[in-house]
């Protein structure tokens, strides 16, 4: 609700007084954040409610009894979301009120399919990812938090970009720094600290993103109106293509030399799209596909393991391919996993999931397609279809160009990430090793995805944190 108050209501000055049919009519709209926070309470309620309903359902598939310890953990968990919801009735009071249980619902969801993983295959306690995967979300939300504490106004991350773009490449290098790097699945993504492993590329992809917001807002003029036009398309001059041939090259440095397909197309695709939001030349969406199409060419005939998954992803069912190391084993598997779950899913804690390869991580979508059936993973994919498009609204109601390039990016990783998994689960395009964002198992994407959320909440609060005179007629 709304609560007008009008000037000279007060009686400052006698009624009759013909000035106030002016002051009168002007009214000032009073918003009340208290509405969007108590809508996002309401919506917390129920995604503990769905949360805990999961694991619940998990433990009664697959263990026929319900252990109150797991539930225990995940009444922490819900009790963390509830102080970081209490946080932004302080911080950020008129935050989005769908982010924060939108991403909690999904990690819920994701936490429950590891942990009934991590009884088909026998594991408890500290031995299982599912009690992990709850200790990283903690910290994540932790993060996120300090994150919303600290940033109090984005328009100051726009003074740090190239401190930004620095930190981003400085995290790139850090898995080939001797004794710190190691390789995971034929990766070299992750450094290794007192016995944990992180991806320090996760947390680059949002320095990177910060960078070329900033970036982009002082260099649109030059990508977008200078050029020559060449079939009706305006190509941009030679000079200016400098940043997009920089990033093309650092992309395939990390397809070359980190042997990630996945978190090269990340990167590329992330410029290519805040540069075409920036300066809204088609162009430069052309270049950047002929770039990334002519590198795929490339790197599927020179490059081993890019040769195995573009095999894999064409000739699936072929013996060879299936019986070869790296071949097409794990993507038959979980294609056979979601037909076997249909279209309502056989239950949770009924289906068959641990038999995919790293069904927990790169597989999970596979796992409630199979659990949930076709219906579960329509519900999955309308969550994050709300969480981006609140993104989007978030940018496109910017009131800078800098948060609203910065918005929009934020949210376009998640859908990129999201489109690039599910894409090659469901062999529409090649494999390429991403994890499903706030699903999958791993903490350095999680605590990565969770400060994307945090800086969405801090850009969303600075868009409706706007007063606006309404005048009445």
């Amino acid at each position: 609700m709304t609560a007008p108050v009008t000037a000279g209501a007060a009686g400052a000055a006698p009624a009759e007084d013909p000035r106030l049919s002016f002051t009168q009519s002007i009214v000032l709209t009073i918003k009340q954040p208290a509405r969007l926070r108590n809508l996002e309470l309401l919506l917390l309620a129920l995604a503990t409610i769905i949360n805990a309903g999961a694991i619940a359902l998990v433990q009664l598939g697959a263990l026929g009894e319900i252990d109150t310890t797991v539930l225990g953990f995940g009444a922490g968990l819900a009790g963390l979301a509830l102080v970081m919801h209490i946080a932004l009735r302080f911080v950020a009071r008129d935050a989005d009120p769908f982010i924060l249980p939108i991403i909690t619902t999904l990690n819920g969801l994701g936490i429950a399919m590891i942990y009934r993983i991590d009884i088909a295959r026998g594991y408890e306690g500290w031995d299982g990812l599912g009690l992990r995967q709850m200790m990283w979300m903690a910290l994540a939300m932790v993060l996120a938090l300090i994150v919303l504490l600290v940033v109090r106004n984005h328009r100051a991350l726009a003074r740090y970009r190239y401190i930004a773009m620095a930190v981003g490449i400085a995290l790139l290098l850090l898995p080939f720094v001797p004794g710190l790097g190691t390789v995971i699945n034929g990766a070299r993504l992750w450094i290794s600290v007192a016995g944990f492993t992180f991806q320090p590329g996760e947390i680059a992809k949002i320095a990177l993103a910060v960078f070329f917001a900033g970036y982009l807002v002082t260099a649109r003029d030059s990508l977008s109106m200078v050029g020559r036009r060449v079939l009706g398309v305006q190509l941009p001059r030679a000079r200016d293509l400098g940043p997009i041939l920089i990033i093309w090259v650092a992309s395939l440095g990390v397809l070359i030399f980190q042997r990630d397909l996945g978190t090269s197309l990340l990167y590329f695709g992330l410029f290519v799209v805040m540069i075409y939001i920036s300066t809204g030349r088609l162009s430069w969406v052309l270049l950047g596909l002929g770039l990334f199409l002519g590198g795929a060419a490339i790197a599927s005939r020179t490059l081993t393991y890019v040769e195995g998954r573009f095999a894999a992803w064409l000739d699936s069912f072929n013996p060879e391919v299936y019986d070869a190391i790296g071949g097409s084993y794990q993507l038959v598997q979980g294609m056979f996993g979601m037909a076997n779950g249909g279209l309502i899913g056989t239950g949770l804690g009924q289906g068959r999931p641990d038999l995919t390869p790293l069904a927990e991580s790169d597989y999970i979508i596979a796992s409630l397609g199979e659990e949930l059936g076709l219906v579960g993973i329509f519900a999955v994919l309308g969550l994050y279809l709300l969480l981006v498009a609140r993104g989007f609204r978030i940018g496109f109601n910017g009131p800078d160009d800098f948060g609203r390039l910065l918005a929009v990016g934020l949210s376009f990783v998640i859908v990129l990430q999201v489109f690039i998994v599910i894409g090659g689960v469901t062999r529409v395009i090649p494999l390429t090793g991403l994890t499903t964002p706030f699903l999958a198992a791993g903490g350095s994407s999680l605590v990565a995805n969770w400060i994307i959320a945090a800086l969405l909440l801090r850009l969303s609060d600075t868009v409706r944190h706007q007063p606006r005179l309404v005048v009445d007629d």
